[in-house]
């Protein structure tokens, strides 16, 4: 390269770099739009809307649990947002990163009634409905579409075609042709009954010669009156006329809303504080800054000029997902933190399975230029297969998952991409530039050393029964834990529901004071091992969530509360509770299995198709399976708190797994294909031998960001931080141990089978 050249590259390189960091740190304009504090943190990290409903009528349970389920996913737009019912007949909604309480009500509308109504009566000359003036519901003059005949009235004659309970799914989008200008339009799915009904509606409104419009009218007034243009048969249909994109969605807000199974009222709605606290969430970052330093230092110390190049890539991973973040505006909750945590470990893994290959090729007396490119197009098919995998499993999750499982999701697809890009790309760009520049020395980039054999294969019998054992265990404590009443795992209260206390103290308490001073007088008071707080922005209030509360704990703590706070706790304006259900509720639950097994059988089928062996497929499930069982061990023995990172924590250790286990069998593919001689114990125990390095400085690098994660992290932080943990050394123990010994146990039996069935 000629010296103007590298001038030029290394300015473009610097250069990069600042734009990177001062975009991450001060960003642009007045609003430093770009920088990381614009990132939307969620309910958990910064706080947001609370909205509470109460439901019109009697109710019965069945409903109310149809009606939280249909709420969450109604609010499947908003990242993070939990819903979760309180008594018998409230709703109560969170949106993180809100900050108007009258906008999001606004947005979201009001949970009343739907109805689709026809223009005309029976005998096709009443008016249902029409345009003009009328007194509104506050008996004010109001001009527009309004009914001249009751609700009553119209659903005796069967001028209503359709209600809430006929439509299946409804949205605001763009329709048009290629190349043509796109209309915005509502576009609507009806259920089997709702497609029959409007079939027969439809097909009597464009009998006459001026076609009659079916009104959509919602909670007492019309949000669209359109004209049929011609009999709809399938069950889907769109309405246009819509000024906007903003106006169409906003009217599918409305139809998604009132198909609710049960009529809901506005009660209360409320900006609330974090439920983390800002101490929480700096000694995280500080945690992160931290694990980001040892890591850049290791890898420098380890892999020299490559782990310099490794650590630019790094922070220009780290400055575009902070920039997508922002430009997107996704909101950053814990299970997101999760998803990023592996997908950065697994951009250091790219960048550990490439240096390695070097230094095998170095060690084989290949020119440092050579080792160079060879090792990434060597490596380029592990980190392919690996990245690829794990990503199907994100977008499943995506598509199927609800809650912290579709947070998690996203930034974990989002971060799979950037680390293939970034290790792929700018890595190998950094790498040859430094070359260019002048680093060609072999003692620069280290060779490989001399590993003796690990046979692995011949005592795959002892880690089988090793693992067989720890499992077992676990399993036992399980059982154990569920015979004695105290519940398989140690259910938070996401997952069991509890008591929200309402308390309005007479002075104002900052979340650190709330932490310190009051939550410990709960948690002895009630004897709540967790116990949640948000405050609500304004006044003095602050609500508790603990566990499920009876008559004497909540006497002991309104007594604590009049003696320790001068609360009088007969004030029902003071002092309220409510029994809360599981923000985690069972339809959550059943879709966070569902999105895992279906990620889990595409995950399968893409290993079986690359690798053209389904036993490599088999046995990468079978380690996963082993993963999480150890894990799951540990939080039944631990008795770690199973909240809403659990599912984010299961989730990470899945995606851990399955990609250190695909570098063991990528490894195998190749060896196969050269080592034709050796017998199949040796090349599988010498691509065991040959990853060991990757294995374990993977395994390292990632446990160590954790690990600072624990060791400086308030409480809920160290929960989050254990079990990934658990994770990460299981996963380095089954990706040497165990998945290679499994797949040749499993090809050791098909040989068999094969040459006793040839002996017949």
């Amino acid at each position: 390269m000629k010296a103007w050249k590298k001038i030029i590259a290394m300015i473009a390189l610097v250069a990069s770099l600042g734009l990177i960091c001062y975009t991450v740190l001060i960003g642009w304009g007045g609003g430093h739009r770009g920088s990381a504090e614009n990132i939307t943190l969620g309910l958990d990290l910064a706080g947001g809307v609370s909205i509470t409903y109460r439901a019109v009528g009697d109710i019965s349970s069945q409903d109310l649990s149809d009606t939280v389920y249909k709420m969450q996913r109604r609010l499947g737009n908003y990242d993070g947002a939990q819903v979760y019912s309180e008594g018998t007949d409230r709703v109560t909604i969170e949106i993180p990163g809100a900050d108007d309480a009258e906008a999001v009500l606004e947005e979201l509308g009001k949970p009343g009634s739907l109805y689709f109504i026809l223009q005309y009566a029976e005998d096709g000359k009443t008016a249902n409905y029409e345009y003009g003036k009328y007194k509104n519901a506050d008996g004010k003059d109001a001009y527009g579409w309004h009914l001249t005949r009751s609700i009553e009235d119209l659903q005796k004659d069967g001028s209503i075609v359709l209600t809430g309970e006929d439509i299946k799914a409804c949205e605001g989008v763009y329709q048009g042709e290629q190349g043509s200008t796109k209309e915005p339009v509502v576009a609507f799915d009806l259920t089997p009954d709702g497609k029959e009904k409007f079939k027969v509606a439809t097909g009597k409104a464009v009998k006459p010669t001026k076609h009659w419009s079916i009104g959509v009218y919602y909670d007492g007034e019309f949000v669209s009156v359109p004209t049929v243009t011609n009999q709809i048969t399938d069950g889907s249909g769109v309405i246009n006329g819509m000024d906007s994109i903003d106006e169409a969605k906003n009217v599918a807000s409305y139809i998604r809303i009132g198909a609710l199974p049960v009529e809901l009222e506005e009660i209360s709605s409320k900006v609330v504080g974090a439920t983390l606290g800002q101490e929480a969430i700096h000694t995280s970052v500080i945690a992160g800054l931290i694990g980001f330093a040892l890591l850049f230092i290791f890898m420098i110390a380890y892999y020299r000029i490559p782990g310099i190049a490794a650590n630019i890539a790094l922070v220009v991973y780290t400055g575009a997902m902070l920039l997508i973040l922002n430009v997107f505006d996704l909101t950053l909750t814990l299970p997101g933190i999760a998803g990023i945590v592996l997908s950065v470990g697994m951009a250091v893994d790219a960048n550990v399975i490439i240096f390695a290959r070097i230094r095998e090729d170095l060690a084989a007396g290949m020119s440092v230029r050579g080792a160079i490119k060879s090792g990434f197009k060597k490596s380029l098919s592990a980190i392919i297969d690996g990245n690829v995998t794990t990503l199907i499993a994100a977008i499943v999750l995506g598509i199927i998952g609800t809650g912290p499982v579709r947070g998690f999701a996203v930034t974990l697809g989002i971060g799979i991409v950037l680390s293939m890009l970034t290790s792929l790309l700018v890595s190998r760009w950094v790498l040859l530039l430094l070359y260019n520049l002048g680093c060609r020395k072999q003692s620069l980039y280290g060779k490989a050393k001399e590993v003796r054999t690990l046979h692995v294969v011949a005592k795959r019998k002892i880690f089988f029964s090793i693992s067989g054992l720890l499992i077992a265990t676990g399993i036992a404590f399980m059982v154990v834990n569920g015979t004695n009443g105290k519940g398989i795992f140690n259910f938070d209260l996401e997952f069991s529901g509890g008591t929200s206390a309402n308390i309005t103290f007479n002075e104002e308490y900052s979340l650190e004071e709330v932490e310190s001073k009051i939550i410990p007088l709960i948690k002895e008071a009630t004897g709540s091992k967790t116990v949640q707080q948000q405050q609500v922005k304004g006044n003095n209030t602050i609500v508790f969530k603990t566990q499920m509360l009876d008559t004497e704990q909540r006497a002991a703590l309104n007594a604590v509360l009049e003696d320790k706070f001068g609360i009088d706790t007969t004030d029902s304006d003071k002092v309220s509770y409510e029994n809360i259900s599981a923000t985690v509720s069972s339809e959550m639950r059943r879709d966070a299995i569902i999105a895992i097994i279906v990620a889990t059988v595409c995950m399968l089928i893409y290993i079986a198709i690359r690798f053209r062996d389904m036993k490599f497929a088999t046995s990468a499930i079978l380690a996963l399976v082993h993963d999480v069982l150890f894990v799951l061990g540990y939080y039944a023995i631990s008795r770690t708190s199973v909240g809403n990172t659990f599912i984010a924590c299961i989730l990470t250790i899945v995606g851990y797994s399955i990609n250190a286990t695909i570098v063991i069998f990528d490894r195998i593919r190749e060896n196969m294909k050269v080592m034709q001689k050796e017998s199949l114990a040796e090349v599988v125990n010498a691509s065991i031998t040959s990853t060991l390095s990757r294995s374990i400085n993977t395994s390292l690098t990632t446990f160590i960001m954790v690990l600072i994660l624990f060791i400086l992290g308030v409480s809920s932080i160290r929960e989050f931080a254990a079990p990934i943990m658990v994770g990460i050394v299981v996963g380095a123990y089954s990706s040497v141990c165990i998945s290679g010994a499994l797949w040749f146990s499993m090809k050791k039996a098909s040989y068999k089978r094969a040459l006793k069935k040839a002996e017949q």
